[in-house]
């Protein structure tokens, strides 16, 4: 994987995975213009939201639980924990196959947009990655988790 330090966290699948939610989750100007297109390479709210919960069951459980295997330390857990929480906040309120629109029209979805941003830059940024590169494709995504 470029610019990921496999070796310090086993588990790091699973991280790729709630990177690229948070990435996507984070840019309301990628949301824009990928999700309100509808643009398949990336998915839809729905799909970054699974990616953000599914193997870590985040929406059950504190992301305090993988500091040491998915995230490096308890700044790392606090931050994913902030931004699960107000996505899945919205997701329970609006429903998990609401358009797009509903999600970026809801009046707390800036505010999930920026725990996103403050988990994923931080996430990033200790991944050796920019934080500001555009969010990778579900293809490329797909090529990452099948690397190693």
């Amino acid at each position: 994987m470029v610019g990921m330090p496999v070796q310090d966290v086993p588990w790091w699948r699973w991280r790729t995975n709630v990177r690229s939610a948070l990435h996507m989750l984070s840019d309301s100007a990628f949301q824009r213009e990928n999700w309100m297109s509808g643009s398949p390479a990336y998915g839809d709210v729905t799909d970054a939201v699974y990616r953000l919960v599914e193997d870590t069951w985040l929406d059950n459980w504190s992301a305090d639980k993988y500091v040491g295997t998915v995230f490096r330390d308890a700044q790392e857990a606090a931050l994913v924990d902030s931004a699960v929480l107000r996505v899945l906040r919205i997701v329970h309120q609006v429903g998990a196959d609401a358009p797009a629109l509903t999600y970026l029209q809801h009046p707390n979805w800036p505010e999930a947009v920026q725990a996103s941003r403050e988990a994923h830059v931080l996430l990033a940024g200790n991944d050796g990655e920019d934080p500001d590169e555009p969010p990778r494709t579900l293809e490329v995504l797909a090529a990452m988790l099948r690397a190693v």
